[in-house]
């Protein structure tokens, strides 16, 4: 039989009102009866109902949280980091996937608003008024998407896209392309930025192809193109698209690095295991996902005056897949 808040009433000596108080609002208790009551919990392992909970503190206990895609590994990383904070919390997660769709997107916060105290939202695809939209229904985390008056947590792309074009320009590469992500991903308008301030610093050359879709079929797609615009480096919007470029080019007898170099962004565990391995940029995925629910939690309790967006360091990681152009 499951243990009851009286029970626990009983086991402390005290009232079923008192139990309550001291789960949910322990500043109206004090300290030696809610150690009281915590022991009596503890000892026969009374877990809250979450709903009779919500019913007192007009909280679900629950938090969402939206990604675009959870067949690339990088939003299944941000997932479990959101997860595990999450549980520390003592909240449940809701996840839904969007696949990519603005619209599905925006129906999923709406539909999640009703069960959620906040979502976490992965680099949306929405427009900033549709963002600010989500925002009224329900509290809001950006995940690497910046937007005045909404938290986020950012991870510096621009940034590390710096750091690519300074390894490439070091090799001695001269012409560079960049296989752009979709069109409406912050993500990549934030790596393109970098990229382009990057190549006007150095001045070097800049072929623009795409978008493509950020998955492994796109980078087939873009590897064709790159290689007849005549670059000698090739810079991939994420990881899982580089590797679609480096299979192409290995079936069309392309050497990679000693014909071209190629590059990815994100660092997932593919990166390091594929040959050559992938020189990428490593995004603290892990760190993010954990903000990002430090930042709803801390503004479900807040007064909405500010809006704090963290920006986490991203890291070059040089390997096999890049090298001096042939003379």
């Amino acid at each position: 039989m499951a243990v009851t808040i009286r029970d626990v009433a009983r086991r402390a000596h005290v009232s079923v009102a008192t139990v309550s108080r001291a789960l949910t609002s322990p500043e109206l208790v004090r300290p030696e009866t809610r150690s009281r009551v915590l022991t009596a919990a503890s000892e026969l392992g009374y877990q809250p109902n979450r709903a009779a909970r919500g019913l007192i503190t007009g909280k679900t206990g629950n938090i969402g949280i939206v990604v675009p895609d959870l067949d690339n590994p990088f939003f299944t990383g941000v997932l479990k980091a959101v997860q595990a904070r999450a549980v520390q919390a003592d909240y449940a997660v809701f996840v839904a996937d969007s696949d990519e769709d603005p619209v599905t997107e925006a129906k999923l916060v709406h539909a999640m608003a009703k069960q959620v105290d906040g979502v976490v939202l992965c680099a949306p695809g929405l427009e900033d008024s549709q963002v600010r939209e989500a925002a009224e229904v329900t509290s809001l985390v950006l995940l690497n998407r910046r937007l005045p008056g909404v938290p986020a947590a950012l991870m510096d792309s621009a940034g590390g896209m710096h750091a690519v074009v300074d390894h490439l320009v070091a090799l001695g590469h001269r012409r560079i392309a960049y296989l752009n992500g979709p069109r409406t991903s912050w993500s990549n308008q934030e790596r393109r930025r970098g990229l382009v301030k990057a190549v006007a610093r150095h001045e070097v050359g800049l072929v623009d192809l795409g978008p493509f879709a950020p998955r492994y079929e796109g980078g087939l797609q873009a590897a064709d193109l790159a290689v007849a615009s005549g670059v000698t480096a090739v810079v991939a919007y994420n990881d899982i698209m580089a590797l679609g470029v480096l299979a192409r080019l290995r079936d069309r007898g392309i050497a990679v690095p000693d014909d071209v170099s190629v590059t990815g962004f994100d660092d997932l565990m593919y990166a390091a295991l594929c040959s050559p391995a992938l020189t990428t940029v490593a995004m603290p995925v892990a760190q993010a996902g954990r903000t990002a629910v430090n930042l709803l939690l801390d503004w479900l309790d807040s007064d909405g005056a500010e809006a704090p967006q963290v920006v986490a360091e991203t890291q070059l990681i040089v390997r096999g897949t890049t090298a001096p152009p042939r003379r």
